[in-house]
């Protein structure tokens, strides 16, 4: 008991930061440059070896991260880094729906010129789809996702009410 007490105080010192605290810093994360700059921080202690959700959520962090890169080619390099860890994470688990969420919330964002928004269909149809069977915490986090997202039409958005 001890140990694992140890070990637990070891985590989240070592800056592993826990799911429920990252699903809430989300939402608002697109706000603001300081908003995306505190996501960041927060995942910089995350490695590909970590959860794969929190490793989506790095992603995520530094595409987001991107848009504020001052030159043009960092903010590409940036992105381009951020994009290349996100598939990767869901290539390696293509099945998980809050890593499709999370992918599904960063294309309906991007510029049309970047030429990321080629799964925002799949991935609507994979939430719509597999919402239903998922416990009771994560469907609540999806389905404000959903009701906020530019890419379900009203009609849409029926399957979370």
């Amino acid at each position: 008991m001890k140990l694992l007490l140890t070990l637990l105080l070891w985590v989240n010192f070592a800056g592993t930061p826990d799911l429920a605290s990252i699903r809430k810093m989300y939402s608002d994360v697109a706000k603001s440059e300081s908003n995306a700059k505190e996501f960041v921080a927060k995942l910089a202690g995350v490695s590909s070896n970590d959860d794969k959700i929190l490793v989506a959520y790095k992603a995520a962090s530094i595409l987001l991260d991107s848009k504020f890169e001052k030159k043009l080619s960092q903010k590409m390099d940036r992105f381009k880094e951020g994009a290349k860890l996100l598939e990767a994470t869901i290539k390696s688990d293509p099945s998980n729906i809050e890593m499709r969420m999370i992918r599904l919330s960063v294309q309906e964002d991007v510029p049309g010129i970047t030429g990321y928004k080629k799964n925002i269909k799949e991935d609507k149809k994979f939430i719509t789809t597999y919402y239903a069977s998922q416990g009771a915490a994560l469907k609540d986090y999806l389905k404000d996702f959903v009701l906020q997202s530019k890419s379900f039409s009203e009609k849409e958005k029926q399957f979370v009410k």
